[in-house]
């Protein structure tokens, strides 16, 4: 039986992976750099399900907006959250839960090809959204035009993140069986 207090540890293991990883980054021309956030939020959205995805990666971001320097090239605070990235940042939210959504409803129950199908689309629209919520945020902040902050905010990531949804769809399938089989998710017949 899977119980709160065992969701609630994976929670926290997950916002522990996004606060060890999301600090290690390589600055590039823009503003935005290269750094393995995405891919801790995507595995958190897709091996904790929606909810408790989100909640992992809100966790992370109290966790650094306090002052802990767990964003990119190790820093934190408020203005991380207000400045050009911080729509990124925020953004890591609603894409564990469209990714986690999406996968629990229509994929996880799934074997084969269908269910890293229904993975690959869940995690494709979670990136969208991270994608929408940081370049809307970007263009705000500094006054950027849409064409040139999709030219220096998303084009360079598309090959990256390419590569990070297929590290989650590699390691995510055995680590939900195993964490079924403990007893710390529920069985992939079940929706969360």
């Amino acid at each position: 039986m899977v119980t709160k207090t065992k969701k609630l540890v994976l929670c926290a293991v997950c916002a522990a992976l996004t606060c060890a990883v999301a600090p290690l980054s390589v600055p590039i021309a823009g503003l935005v750099p290269i750094s393995l956030a995405t891919f801790a939020v995507l595995f958190s959205g897709i091996l904790l399900g929606g909810r408790m995805g989100a909640v992992s990666q809100a966790v992370y971001l109290l966790i650094g907006t306090v002052g802990l320097p767990v964003f990119a090239g190790y820093t934190s605070g408020i203005g991380r959250l207000l400045g050009p990235t911080g729509g990124y940042l925020i953004g890591y939210v609603p894409m564990a839960f469209v990714a986690g959504a999406l996968y629990y409803r229509f994929g996880r129950h799934r074997t084969g090809g269908r269910k890293y199908a229904m993975m690959l689309l869940a995690m494709l629209a979670g990136e969208g959204i991270l994608y929408l919520f940081g370049t809307a945020w970007f263009c705000i902040v500094t006054g950027t035009g849409v064409l040139a902050a999709l030219m220096s905010c998303v084009l360079p990531f598309l090959l990256g993140d390419a590569a990070k949804i297929t590290a989650v769809m590699l390691v995510t399938p055995s680590l939900e069986r195993a964490a079924s089989k403990l007893g710390v998710l529920p069985a992939p017949t079940a929706h969360i």
